[in-house]
């Protein structure tokens, strides 16, 4: 059941303003995907170059018809799978969604999120007439992704406008970003790991991994990206005056602040972008993390940590 806050937010998704909104993954920023001057607004705020292509957010598979063409039924399997949840699936556009939110390119990137109050707000949305809300997440392009509805206001506060809206939500559970899978060719590709793991996909489909075809860009997969201001180094000792993030198996050395000590796999996900944002709250110039190894989230997890501590990041 819509709260007045949700209905007061799909009305203004309508009316071609931004909604900041809670999913199981991170915080997204939300406008009409079909509306050009509401998406543009999305890059505005977020100071994002205009050919990095955009999520559209629907409240069922039931719905994909209307943004994609030519699904391959193993995508079907996968959303039936796996949807509403944390896992993105790139297809062939249909012919009407915007080239902005594309990032001008043949394929199209859509999620049924699993956050009641995201599912919520969907479903009033499209009572009211829309077809899909077009959401990266709510952060500064390339910084690191908000989980609270308070970090979004920390982010993006003053570039969001008088009748913009940030929905309240309890922490993302999930805590990264979502699995894209790349459903264009015969056979399934991860772009971007996730909690939707490729073990996962190919026990649900039944066939192996395919090649990734490198001219499809998606979310998140510059070799920068979710960086905090302070300086993250990986699997290296800590020393005085740095931030640390790492299993709670590893002892915090003297002198060093002591970010995040997750029991499990999942615990570092969910816990990652808080304590990379704690770090640069705390002033510190540098944040070292102990990567969590094997299978599984872990793989996402050092994925989003070496883009984190990347070089060249901005």
């Amino acid at each position: 059941m819509s709260t007045a806050p949700v209905r007061h937010a799909a009305r203004a998704l309508i009316d071609g303003h931004l909604v900041s909104f809670p999913t199981e993954t991170v915080f997204g920023l939300g406008a009409d995907a079909f509306n050009p001057e509401a998406v543009a607004g999305i890059f505005r705020a977020k100071g994002r170059p205009n050919d990095h292509p955009l999520i559209v957010h629907i409240s069922t598979g039931e719905r994909l018809g209307e943004l994609a063409v030519a699904v391959p039924a193993y995508a079907g399997e996968l959303a039936r799978a796996f949807w509403p949840g944390p896992m993105t699936l790139i297809l062939r556009r249909s012919d009407d969604v915007l080239d902005a939110v594309t990032g001008g390119q043949s394929t199209v990137g859509v999620r049924v999120p699993s956050h009641p109050v995201a599912l919520d707000l969907l479903r009033e949305f499209e009572r009211l007439g829309g077809r899909g809300v077009a959401a990266p997440s709510a952060n500064r392009f390339g910084r690191v992704s908000p989980t609270t509805a308070t970090a979004v206001r920390e982010e993006l506060g003053d570039a969001l406008g008088p009748n913009d809206v940030i929905l309240e939500g309890e922490r993302s559970d999930v805590g990264i970003e979502s699995t894209i899978i790349d459903c264009t060719g015969q056979a399934p590709v991860i772009l971007r790991p996730g909690a939707i793991t490729a073990d996962m996909v190919e026990s649900v489909t039944g066939l192996s991994m395919g090649r990734a075809d490198a001219t499809i860009r998606v979310s998140g997969s510059l070799e920068s990206h979710y960086a905090p201001t302070a300086a993250v180094v990986l699997d290296r000792p800590a020393e005085p005056g740095d931030g640390l993030i790492a299993l709670a198996l590893h002892e915090t050395p003297s002198g060093v602040t002591r970010l995040a000590a997750p029991e499990t796999h999942e615990q570092y996900a969910q816990q990652l972008y808080a304590a990379l944002r704690a770090a640069d709250e705390a002033g510190l110039h540098r944040v070292v993390a102990l990567t969590p190894e094997g299978p599984g989230i872990a793989v996402a997890i050092r994925d989003r940590l070496q883009r984190a501590s990347h070089p060249d990041r901005a």
